[in-house]
């Protein structure tokens, strides 16, 4: 009796020191908690990340205050639909208009968007972004926070859809130009190019969303979709001689920035990076 009293009071113990985290979103995925919990790992830290499937975003929201989750990643189709429900927003997310990231301190909940840093961080690992002419494909919800992102960090930035309206809403919004996406869109005026296009990902249309004869030395290519993490895109950057940026650095750089977020911590990149490869293959 006196051992199974010991052992439940130290139990009780560990849980008292954990820390909780975790996403919602309609159907987890195991690749954030993967780079999460590697990150928790590699620094030793009394924290874990749950994925947790959510049908009502509003009894989620309201659990996260009553458990004292401290901090949720958030995913289609509810980065807009929790806005109205948190205490504060990032301004830079409030401009963006959606929320990826909830920090809960002490009860009161911040929404933050750690996508455009990703977006930002990953392309600054090749370029500095300021003055830099970016081409940026899409002018969906990924493509927007790319579109805060490279505004932000000073970039000039035009914005090439099938929707030109779209494109133009999204342009004015951060003070960039909008052209079609056509074969004429990428010209020798830009220096990067960035993919926020479904187009690549494996279930939608593996193909590269441009032809390769549009891509050349000199060009910087990102590439946001990261399933497949080496796109056809990605591949016919690096045979032109472009430098090429895969999809997987953005995700890690918007998962270290949550990490930061959490933990007050320099997220260990290799370590994150690492977990995130073996997710992705």
């Amino acid at each position: 009796m006196h051992g199974c009293t010991s052992s439940t009071a130290s139990f009780s113990q560990a849980l008292g020191r954990l820390t909780l985290c975790g996403s919602m979103s309609l159907h987890p995925v195991s690749t954030g908690a993967a780079m999460h919990l590697a990150g928790y790992r590699a620094l030793g830290l009394d924290f874990t990340y749950i994925p947790f499937a959510v049908t009502d975003v509003e009894g989620a929201t309201r659990g996260m205050r009553a458990l004292g989750i401290r901090g949720l990643g958030v995913s289609m189709p509810y980065k807009q639909a929790v806005i109205p429900l948190l205490d504060e927003i990032d301004p830079v997310a409030a401009r963006i208009g959606a929320v990826n990231t909830i920090v809960n301190d002490g009860g009161r909940l911040r929404g933050h968007n750690t996508d455009w840093i990703g977006a930002a961080r990953a392309l600054e690992e090749a370029t500095q972004l300021g003055g830099a002419r970016v081409l940026l494909l899409g002018a969906g919800g990924a493509a927007r926070a790319v579109a805060f992102g490279l505004a932000e960090r000073g970039a000039r930035v035009t914005i090439a859809n099938r929707n030109l309206e779209k494109a133009r809403q999204l342009a004015a919004a951060v003070g960039g130009t909008a052209v079609p996406l056509d074969g004429g869109a990428l010209t020798p005026d830009h220096d990067v190019l960035v993919n926020a296009t479904s187009r690549g990902m494996t279930e939608v249309d593996p193909r590269s969303p441009v032809p390769e004869e549009a891509l050349r030395e000199g060009l910087l290519v990102m590439d946001i979709v990261y399933k497949p993490m080496i796109t056809e895109l990605v591949e016919a950057a690096r045979r032109r001689g472009a430098t090429a940026v895969h999809g997987g650095r953005m995700l890690l750089h918007q998962a270290a920035e949550q990490f930061r977020l959490y933990t007050g911590r320099e997220p260990p990149l290799d370590a994150m990076d690492e977990a995130l490869r073996a997710q992705l293959g």
